[in-house]
């Protein structure tokens, strides 16, 4: 251990003696003034993700906007306000890039204060150590424990990594963020760490479940034959997967396991309900997986240093073949819209960013190679535009829309008209099956389409 840490252990007359963590600690406390002075023009900064936002840096960073040109930062799901991105419209001294948009950071792509960077979730790791650079990374922690150690929380599925790649390590300490237990890199330790940033913070913002559409609820309901008590559970981020998680919750199914990438208040509306217990997972039984993790207070309090739920890094959490260990895994997602050829958009709308790939083709992936397994992608049938007017989220062929899920990994479709499963069909037969479940006032006009572009047969079913 001493190897590791060196500053941790020293040795002296053959036993081992832990030094003083807090006078290290004490000699590494900035304030966030001071912490930013390490920022220069030109670098490469990163935010981390979600609830670990370092609110007081970015604050402090912002206040340096007219001492720093082209400073170039990186986050993910960050819910703002982002105060360097605010204050600077024209981006000339900080433009801002998210890996996987939030609903305000959405908002920013749309005002030109953002860009996307493309990724599929378990590789955002990867890509740092081997080909990116960060000068300063700064993220929220929890206070350090008395080994010297400071708890990464609800980010620990990239944080680690992101940290060990950074010039210079920046650690704002949040109070009120959960400890989260960790199989491995949920944690880093004082003698990694460059400078320390105390200070008051607001609650956690929280984000509960929405009330079900109806839609939703049809939508769910179709999903809930097809999963077998004991199956491993992986709901994405929105509203859809919560809401099969609620009506899982409901239903006669018992044993149910977790290994998801975000862990949201599903899960504990699971565990609240006797349905979640981990007992028939074939891996990592009785531990619920996660790698990320944001939601109600209620949710930050079960995941507070509970030993059933542990967080690890998502370039094993996500990777297919960690998913695939599970029998019966269930994976259920969003998307926005599926072509008659069977290709997935989850991500954009035309050109409009939207969201991220994030780990939804890593879990169609997984989820497929499983024994039993089964990956679902949801979507209502329709969905109205700023004026109202309805529009089919089934449609012939993708015209600039990105596409995240290719037709080649088509599986379940569902829509609040049905099932349909891909896997395995002719183009002919997957127009056949979306059309079955597209609105009915569309039917017609996809099938005419279909027919133009070459994959109707006339003795389909009208």
């Amino acid at each position: 251990m001493g190897a590791i840490y060196p500053d941790y252990y020293d040795c002296s007359g053959g036993m081992w003696i832990m030094l003083d963590v807090m006078q290290r600690y004490k000699a590494k406390l900035r304030t966030p003034e001071q912490a930013v002075q390490a920022v220069r023009s030109g670098d490469w900064v990163d935010y981390s993700t979600n609830v670990c936002f370092p609110t007081l840096l970015d604050a402090a960073l912002a206040a340096r906007r007219e001492e720093l040109t082209d400073v170039k930062i990186r986050g993910n799901l960050c819910f703002g306000p982002i105060q360097a991105v605010e204050c600077d419209p024209s981006r000339e001294h900080f433009m801002y890039n998210s890996w996987h948009c939030s609903a305000y950071e959405r908002q920013l792509c749309d005002r030109g204060l953002c860009n996307y960077i493309p990724m599929i979730f378990r590789n955002v790791v990867p890509y740092y150590r081997h080909f990116l650079t960060v000068n300063v990374a700064m993220m929220c922690v929890t206070p350090m424990d008395k080994h010297g150690f400071f708890n990464l929380s609800c980010g620990a599925g990239i944080a680690k990594g992101i940290l060990d790649k950074a010039d210079i390590v920046i650690l704002e300490i949040n109070e009120h963020l959960p400890h989260i237990l960790g199989g491995f890199d949920e944690s880093i330790h004082i003698s990694e760490v460059d400078y320390i940033v105390e200070g008051e913070h607001a609650p956690l913002p929280e984000f509960p479940i929405d009330p079900p559409r109806e839609e939703d609820i049809r939508i769910a309901d179709h999903i809930l034959p097809y999963i077998v008590d004991g199956a491993t559970i992986q709901l994405g981020i929105g509203s859809m997967p919560n809401v099969v998680g609620q009506r899982l919750a409901q239903s006669d199914l018992h044993d149910l396991g977790m290994h998801t990438e975000l862990c949201g208040d599903a899960y504990y509306e699971l565990f609240k309900a006797g349905k979640l217990t981990n007992k028939k997972k074939t891996s990592q039984r009785l531990k619920g997986v996660t790698g990320l993790a944001f939601g109600s207070k209620p949710l930050y309090e079960w995941v507070d240093r509970n030993p059933g739920v542990i967080v690890e890094p998502l370039e094993y959490v996500n990777a297919a073949e960690t998913i695939a260990q599970q029998e019966n895994m269930v994976s259920i997602n969003n998307c926005i819209g599926v072509d008659l050829y069977g290709q997935v958009s989850s991500e954009s709308a035309g050109f409009r960013h939207i969201s991220g790939t994030g780990g939804q083709l890593d879990y169609l992936t997984g989820a497929a190679m499983s024994r039993g397994g089964k990956a679902f992608i949801c979507m209502t049938s329709t969905y109205p535009d700023k004026a109202g007017v309805r529009h089919s989220r089934v449609v012939p062929y993708f015209a600039g829309d990105i596409i995240t899920n290719p037709r080649s990994q088509g599986y379940f479709i569902v829509t609040e008209y049905g099932v349909v499963n891909l896997a395995g069909r002719s183009t002919w037969e997957r127009a056949e099956l979306l059309i079955s479940i597209a609105h009915p006032d569309f039917r017609d006009e996809l099938i005419a389409a279909a027919e133009r572009q070459g994959i109707w047969r006339r003795s389909n079913r009208r």
